[in-house]
C-alpha cells in the first residue's frame, strides 16, 4: 500500500472525497495536534471554518504511556473497558489521571484559542478529522464532547484507520469516512513517509485559516 507523503497530502486526498458531498453550513475540526494539517485542506475545500478539538489520553497509574481512556476539556471521560479489565483497574482508579488529563486539555485549548470562543455547531454539520485511527479512544471522547453541542450531523473522517477502531467510531458518529482500512494495522505512522510530530506552532499557524461564518 502506497504511503501518504505527509499529513497535508493525506488531507488533500480526503478533501477530494468530502468536497463532493452536500453539507449544511459545515464546521471542520482537526484533532490536536496531528489532525490539524489534515483538516486544513478539508476546510478550504468545503469553504468552512477550521477549528481545533483537543482530547487527551488517560494513562494508567505509573504507566502514563498505557492509554486506558481519553478525555476532553469539558466532555465526559471515555474508558477502554477491555483494557481496564486486562490490568484489573476501574474508572475510579483513574480519577487522578483523568483530572490531570482534563487540566492538560484545558491548558492546550487556551494556548490555541486564547479568549476566543469556539465556533458554534448547533444545527450545523460538524466534521472531525484526524491523521489516522489506531484504537479510537481519543476520537470517541472528542465525538462525544462535540455531540453534546448539538450538531445537525456528526461525521468522522481520516486518511487511514484500523477496521476495529473504525467500527467503534461508527457507534459515535453519524458517518465515518476513511480512505484506507488495512487489515494489517500496527501504527498510523506506518502509512506516512513523513510522520513528524505536529507542533503547537504549526497548529497556531493553521488556525488563521478559520473563517467567520
Amino acid at each position: 500500500m502506497r504511503r501518504f507523503r505527509a499529513r497535508t497530502e493525506a488531507g488533500t486526498r480526503l478533501a477530494t472525497v468530502l468536497a463532493g458531498r452536500d453539507w449544511h453550513d459545515p464546521v471542520v475540526f482537526g484533532l490536536a495536534r496531528g489532525g490539524l494539517p489534515v483538516a486544513a485542506p478539508v476546510a478550504l475545500a468545503l469553504d468552512a471554518p477550521l477549528e481545533v478539538l483537543v482530547a487527551r489520553k488517560i494513562g494508567a497509574p505509573g504507566q502514563p504511556e498505557l492509554g486506558l481512556g481519553a478525555i476532553t476539556p469539558d466532555g465526559p471521560p471515555y474508558y477502554d473497558c477491555e483494557g481496564l479489565a486486562i490490568v484489573d483497574l476501574t474508572p475510579h482508579d483513574l480519577t487522578g489521571a483523568a483530572d490531570q488529563a482534563r487540566a492538560e486539555a484545558r491548558d492546550q485549548v487556551r494556548r490555541y484559542l486564547g479568549d476566543r470562543a469556539p465556533h458554534p455547531v448547533s444545527g450545523r454539520d460538524a466534521l472531525v478529522i484526524d491523521d489516522g485511527v489506531a484504537t479510537g479512544g481519543t476520537a470517541v471522547a472528542a465525538l462525544r464532547s462535540l455531540r453534546s453541542r448539538n450538531p445537525r450531523r456528526l461525521v468522522f473522517a481520516a486518511p487511514v484507520g484500523a477496521p476495529s477502531a473504525l467500527d467503534k467510531l461508527a457507534a459515535e458518529a453519524d458517518e465515518v469516512v476513511c480512505l484506507r482500512q488495512p487489515l494489517q494495522f500496527r501504527a498510523v505512522g506506518e502509512f506516512y513517509l513523513d510522520f513528524r510530530q505536529t507542533t503547537d506552532d504549526e497548529v497556531l499557524s493553521l488556525l488563521p485559516l478559520r473563517r467567520q461564518h
